[in-house]
């Protein structure tokens, strides 16, 4: 029986395989998917253009800020020093990275304060209302430029009044939004000089990356806007967010934010000569020695890139990033028109995606020779990687470049490494078959297409040939074993090369007999003519070879030859144990009753009336009719003209 396709071994383990490891794909086991597609998606995010409107800028209290004017924790009078000496600049915002949690402890004023709550002493409270006043003078800075303050997300704390309402319209789904039960933030008279306040957090991936800062948050059931959303809304001069639906949006002002499930951003990070490019040192501001037209018009955000000051997150670009160039790369994004989203749609697209690049790498695995296998699949991937990358480059949709083809691969591997086992048992097989009965570019042939030899049986018109040796069994009497089989191995030797020479395939030698088929196991034109000139070449040799000495010693007679065409059904027969290639038919019992008959019609080589009928005219001249046993009508026979 005739086997079946997808019955193969390859392409059972390629499906078994598609489904095994689509399922852990599809939920994401051990992080994997998740990884691999953020990892390549940070390969193909590019940064921000810098030709922000308003631009970006960084005031960075740096190392070397806080060696000349003292170490941190400062007072607020510093920073109120740093942001009125950038109000007199007019930047379009000033926002700060850092928590001002509680009232400034460390201005002369608290000082003064907390030592007459200490002491009792009167005057020193007295002396306290005369000094210089952190929060005081901070309130004041904040209060002649558009100010914006940072607040975390907390579990107990007392959550302020943001500046500018949130509105919802519709019912956006947000299942995945970051929340707690309350925020830290700033003091009271700190936030009503604020024109903004927006949480300064971020959450690392499994893989220890940031990538995302929230557009919203819950804290406490109430919605809370992220420090680039309030500054950018700030920028906009926009007086409320709103939410929309179909799909989830949020409005800022004249720029749209896409909300994902989490309502997060992913924010194209920048590498840092992108930071040196748009930071001035806190030193320069407070010395007074700065580019002043890099302020003006700008949005400046005030944060440390010290060690014992700032916070660091590892980033797409950078081992160690400040969160002031995080949030900074996080409001770049916002002002531009390239936000990148994955809105649900492309999680089932991605499925489906992985779904025929499986099937696809499962055939491909299967029925292709592993080069050319490896081809066609790395082309399919290839493919998807560009669509992909055009996705994000056209769209800003993140459509995952790496999940997809990864999986496709990884069961093209399987497919292809079971395939390749496959074919070398079948190489093994076929090898075993047929080098010992065809000629080896016959052989090389079959080896380099195996599915073009059907072991398991075929009907195919062939041309078979029986020849036979006369007096065969007188002369096994009287001859020696030794000598009867050494006659008998240069004999068969020279009757196969002939057989092979002229395309033929041996299919077996009985006692003195062999068997051959024309046109078995692959194709072979004219092979009626190419059987009949093999009979005359063998006919020839074998005269030849009876003049040898021991084929005299011993009488070797003349050999016989019979052929006929005709439809034969071939393929491998016999048990576990020994399989043979053969033919069964009427053409091959009619090859073997004519090569018996030449001894009645005198002749040497019989042809039957199919072969001649395919033969050259002239070619061949009838030698009379004859019964043949097995067949109910008599058969015209010929033999070849001799030239």
């Amino acid at each position: 029986m005739k086997r079946k396709p997808f019955a193969s071994a390859a392409l059972a383990v390629g499906i078994l395989s598609l489904f095994a490891f689509g399922a852990l794909w599809r939920i994401d086991a051990g992080g994997v998917r998740s990884f691999l597609r953020e990892s390549a998606l940070d390969l193909q995010l590019p940064y921000s253009r810098e030709d922000a409107s308003p631009p970006i800028v960084v005031v960075d209290i740096d190392s070397e800020t806080l060696h000349r004017y003292g170490p941190w924790p400062w007072s607020r009078v510093l920073l109120a020093r740093i942001i009125a000496a950038l109000a007199e600049e007019k930047p379009n915002v000033v926002g700060l990275d850092i928590l001002l949690e509680g009232k400034d402890r460390l201005s002369p004023a608290s000082v003064a304060r907390m030592l007459a709550a200490e002491t009792g002493r009167v005057d020193l409270a007295t002396i306290a209302r005369q000094l210089t006043d952190g929060d005081a003078e901070l309130g004041r800075a904040l209060g002649r430029t558009q100010g914006v303050l940072g607040a975390v997300l907390a579990q107990q704390a007392a959550a302020y009044q943001a500046p500018a309402p949130i509105l919802v319209r519709g019912a956006p789904q947000l299942p995945d939004i970051w929340g707690a039960e309350a925020t830290i933030g700033p003091t009271a008279g700190l936030a009503e000089v604020a024109a903004g306040i927006g949480l300064i957090v971020f959450e690392n991936d499994a893989d220890g990356v940031a990538r995302r800062t929230p557009l919203l948050a819950l804290a406490g059931g109430a919605l809370i806007a992220g420090f680039a959303v309030e500054t950018v809304r700030v920028s906009r001069e926009a007086s409320a967010l709103i939410i929309e639906d179909a799909p989830a949006h949020l409005r800022i002002g004249d720029r749209i934010a896409p909300l994902g499930p989490d309502a997060t951003l992913r924010f194209r990070a920048s590498p840092p000569d992108v930071w040196e490019r748009r930071t001035i040192s806190a030193a320069h501001v407070l010395d007074r020695h700065f580019d002043a037209t890099m302020i003006k018009n700008s949005i400046v955000l005030i944060g440390s890139s010290a060690p014992e000051a700032g916070i660091f997150r590892r980033t797409a670009k950078a081992e160690a990033a400040p969160t002031v160039q995080i949030e900074a790369d996080a409001i770049a994004t916002l002002m531009s028109d390239e936000i990148p989203t994955r809105p649900y749609i492309l999680a089932e697209i991605e499925v489906v995606g992985a779904i025929l690049l499986g099937l696809l790498s499962v055939g491909a695995g299967s029925r292709l020779r592993p080069v050319r296998g490896f081809f066609v699949v790395g082309g399919l991937l290839a493919a998807w990687i560009v669509v992909a990358a055009l996705t994000l480059r056209w769209r800003n949709l993140l459509l995952d470049p790496a999940g997809p083809p990864a999986l496709a691969a990884l069961i093209f591997i399987l497919s292809a490494l079971t395939s390749a086992v496959e074919i070398d048992r079948r190489e093994r097989r076929l090898r075993d078959r047929f080098e010992q009965h065809l000629a080896p570019a016959v052989v090389a042939r079959i080896l380099s297409n195996p599915r073009a030899v059907r072991l398991e049986g075929e009907t195919r018109e062939v041309t078979a040939m029986f020849t036979d040796i006369e007096g065969s069994t007188a002369m096994t009497e009287r001859a020696q074993p030794r000598d009867l089989i050494a006659l008998l191995d240069a004999y068969f030797q020279m009757l196969v090369d002939v057989i092979v020479d002229h395309g033929g395939m041996v299919d077996k030698i009985v006692g003195d007999a062999i068997h051959a088929l024309f046109n078995a196991p692959l194709d072979l034109p004219d092979h009626p003519q190419r059987a009949v000139e093999c009979a005359l070449a063998l006919s020839e040799a074998c005269a030849a070879f009876r003049e040898r000495p021991l084929a005299r010693a011993l009488g070797l007679g003349q050999t016989r030859i019979g052929v006929e065409t005709g439809l034969a059904i071939v393929g491998d027969v016999g048990g576990k144990r020994k399989l043979d290639y053969t033919a069964h038919g009427t053409a091959i019992n009619t090859a073997a009753r004519l090569e018996a008959a030449n001894k009645e019609l005198g002749t040497t080589i019989c042809i039957g009336p199919v072969a001649a009928a395919r033969l050259a005219p002239g070619t061949v001249r009838s030698v009379g009719k004859l019964m043949v046993r097995g067949r109910s009508e008599t058969l015209e026979v010929f033999e070849p003209i001799r030239q």
